[in-house]
């Protein structure tokens, strides 16, 4: 039940957009790759043909959306991969930008876990129109999270204090009540000797 309750409150905030440059950046890549072995130079037309072609599916496969709890990323166009992070753990977000991303005015944004093993991110994201904004976006709503949770505990803290006050309130009204019996009793009891010791 509390996991559906999380997941009705799970609202989507902002959907990232990807830069069709992200296909000229890999295109490139692709290339480099192929010249950098020598055997691949012969292939270079075919491999920009078919990296062109791979990258436009690889492009419509990729899907982020921040939503009010975690960030939600698809992607993969064989095989699929959604990862979902929560963003009370996200510890850093950076952008990244190589010379080739800054002559085609895109960056990558690296997202770094709290309890993350090894180096590197965990999930990276190339070529988010507005990058810095939709990294903004991230932040803000982590911090909003934080504080919220902030303002829950010192709420749950305020309530056990106050029940822990009115359990200790009720008690000592009971000890109280407790001893004006005894005192009613002892008086009566008193009140009763006196009575048979008078003649």
């Amino acid at each position: 039940m509390n996991n559906t309750l999380n997941q009705a409150n799970d609202q989507v905030l902002k959907v990232a957009q990807f830069d069709p440059k992200v296909k000229t950046y890999w295109v490139v890549i692709s290339c480099v790759i192929g010249l950098a072995s020598l055997a691949g130079i012969p292939f270079i037309p075919v491999i920009v043909v078919l990296a062109w072609l791979f990258s436009s599916r690889l492009l419509k496969a990729m899907h982020a959306e921040l939503q009010t709890r975690k960030l939600v990323v698809k992607r993969g166009v064989f095989i699929r991969v959604e990862k979902s992070i929560p963003l009370d753990k996200i510890t850093d977000v950076a952008m990244v930008q190589g010379p080739l991303m800054r002559s085609l005015g895109i960056y990558r944004l690296s997202f770094e876990t709290a309890g993350q093993s090894g180096q590197g991110a965990l999930v990276s994201l190339l070529g988010i129109v507005n990058a810095a904004d939709f990294r903004e976006a991230i932040l803000a709503q982590k911090e909003r999270l934080s504080e919220s949770k902030k303002t829950h505990d010192s709420n749950k803290e305020t309530y056990r204090e106050t029940v822990n006050n009115l359990e200790q309130a009720n008690s000592i009204k009971a000890i109280a009540q407790s001893l004006h019996r005894i005192e009613a009793l002892l008086e009566t009891l008193i009140d009763a000797k006196d009575t048979h010791k008078t003649p």
